[in-house]
Order: structure tokens, then sequence, then C-alpha cells
């Protein structure tokens, strides 16, 4: 009951009930007169058109004025909720789900993000949860790549306000990048992610709980618009990712008719069997949970991570697109500079963590 008379059912009540008597009035406006003029009255035409038209535009403007203002307090709800979570990280969950109850009845995104020790890990992990933050029922899955957690990864995510569940997997030696080698050489995060999707079939059931599985790198940027996008991916779904294999953007092809993906624009090795980035599509959790063999090949060839795994979860023709149909971009493969680290900080009391 409490829900059916908020602010926003009173103005569209009010303006209903307006704009009817508005209309009835225009309906009835020649017998109106008539029995005006039967009676001898004084009436002008133009004057009641101008009085209905007047009281029109008010209305308007009265319905238009109330959108905005629900618009602003929303925003300012939103801008409350996200201080709230990072103030009382215990009660993230409880303080999202009263902002907005819908949040229940969302498919959970599950976004996973490897990440190592460098000197711009906590930038980068910073960036990319600015964002999260104002995704409605998010789960962040960081996973470190290391024997232990950090208790620099440890506070951030205690403080970050979001949901959220901290794994480490240390890689092989033998599979780890030298200092000198370039980032291409070796597949980064794999087992990090297959560690995350290990938690996730233990953990979740997707049939009482469904959600999507996301591998959101900390090295990207992302646009609000891709989370809507993907959360009602039925197997899986692709978009295009922009600054990526040595193109302004890498993207599915779609048939204009059919609405199915057909192929993909990319420069680099074509001939992959999912030539997209790590960031260019997202999985449904039940899909993974039915293929529980489906993992990434830690062995896999430059540029073969992506479709390692994808190949034992879908066929092209089932792909869903997303992003109008591929034509938009809300991702970027961006990476941050690698700080040129020249000096050593002068010796002072006061530790202060990067």
């Amino acid at each position: 009951m409490r829900a059916l008379w908020r602010p926003r059912t009173f103005v569209f009540a009010y303006f209903f009930c307006s704009t009817a008597g508005i209309l009835w009035l225009v309906l009835n406006y020649n017998s109106l007169c008539s029995q005006m003029g039967s009676s001898g009255g004084n009436h002008k035409h133009p004057y009641l058109m101008h009085a209905i038209n007047q009281d029109y535009k008010e209305k308007q403007t009265f319905l238009h004025d109330t959108e905005q203002q629900l618009k602003e307090d929303r925003k300012n709800l939103q801008g409350l909720a996200v201080r709230l979570r990072q103030q009382y990280p215990d009660a993230v969950g409880e303080i999202t789900d009263s902002i907005n109850p819908r949040n229940k009845s969302l498919p959970t995104i599950y976004a996973v993000t490897p990440t190592h020790t460098r000197p711009v890990q906590k930038a980068e992990l910073t960036r990319i949860a600015q964002s999260f933050l104002h995704v409605r029922n998010f789960h962040w899955i960081v996973v470190e790549d290391a024997n232990r957690k950090s208790s620099l990864v440890i506070n951030f995510l205690k403080n970050s306000g979001m949901k959220y569940t901290h794994l480490n997997f240390k890689t092989p030696e033998q599979y780890k990048l030298g200092k000198n080698d370039p980032n291409w050489l070796k597949p980064r995060g794999v087992e990090q992610r297959n560690t995350a999707i290990e938690w996730l079939l233990k953990n979740v059931d997707a049939t009482k709980n469904p959600g999507v599985v996301y591998f959101a790198d900390d090295d990207n940027t992302y646009g609000l618009q891709i989370f809507d996008e993907m959360r009602d991916t039925q197997k899986v779904s692709m978009w295009p990712v922009g600054l990526v294999g040595g193109q302004m953007y890498e993207s599915p092809r779609v048939d204009k008719k059919t609405g199915q993906i057909i192929g993909f624009n990319v420069g680099w090795e074509p001939a992959r069997p999912y030539p997209m980035d790590m960031a260019g599509f997202a999985i449904n959790l039940k899909l993974l949970q039915e293929k529980p063999f489906a993992k990434f090949d830690l062995k896999a060839k430059r540029g073969y991570l992506e479709s390692s795994l994808l190949v034992n979860l879908i066929k092209i023709e089932d792909l869903e697109p997303k992003a109008d149909m591929c034509t938009k971009i809300y991702v970027w493969h961006t990476r941050t500079e690698k700080p040129k680290l020249k000096y050593d900080v002068k010796e002072t009391d006061i530790r202060i963590e990067v």
C-alpha cells in the first residue's frame, strides 16, 4: 500500500485528472457556449480557449518540474547510498536493497578482476571501483596473483563500499612474465580467472540466484551502460571494445537482417575462433555451471586465451549482440602508463601507501 502512494503517484494522478477535465471542456465547448449564449451570458469564445490552454501549459510545466526534482532526488539518494556503503562496509547488502528494493529481482553481475602487486595497482583498482560503485546488484570478485592476500587489497576492498569476495592464487613461475618481457608474451590472469570460476561453481546456485559473469580487468575503463547491457545475457553476449588489438576498436559483425553475429572486425589474427578482448563478452552463470569443464587454458597461444574458454561454451550463431547491435562502445582497453620511478623517496618516519 505504501508503494501505491509514492510522490510520483500523486503527481501523475493530479496530472491525469486535470488533463481529463481539460479534454472534457474541449469536447463540450460548443454546447457550453450555446448554453451560456442562450442564458444571456457575455462570455467570449477566445477567452475561454485561452484559459484552457494556459491551464494545460501550467500542468505541463508542473509535471516537468516535478520529474526533474524526482531525478535530482534519486541522484542524491544514490550518492547517499554510496557514502553509506563506504562508511558501513559490513552492511552493504542491506543498504543497497533498502535504497532500491528492485535490486533483489535483478540478476547479479559477478565481475572478476585478477590483480597483482605493482606501483599502479591501487590506482587501477580505485579507478574501476568508482564505476562499479554505481552498478546495482554487483558482486566484485578480486583475485590476487600471490601466495597470500596483501594488506593493500584487503584494506582497499574493506573500504570500497561494495559486495566482494577476495581470493588469491599464485601463477606458477614458468608461466609468469619476466621483468623485461612484453605484456603479450604470456597470458596473464589465467589461474586467477579460473579460481574465480571455481568459487562461483561452488558457492552460487544459478537456479536460485541468477547471475552474469564478466571478466573485468583492472586496466580497462568501463561505462555504466555496459552493465545494463550484459545483465540479461542468456548464454554469452558480446559487444565492441575500444582501443584494442592495434585498432580504434574491435567488434563482432552483426547481420542486419537476422540480428546474429556472423564474424568479427579485427585486424590481428582474425582466424581465431573468438577474436575478442576479455572485456568484450559476458557469460550467464547457469551456462558455466552446466559446463563446469570450461576453463581458460594456461597454455593457450598468444591471443587465444578468450577462445580457449568460449569454444567450450557456445557456438557463434548463439552469441547475443549487445550495445545497439554492436554499434556502440561502452568499454575501453585504456591501460595505465607504467610510471618511470627514477628516485627513491627520502627517508621519513611516515609510511604512505600508494
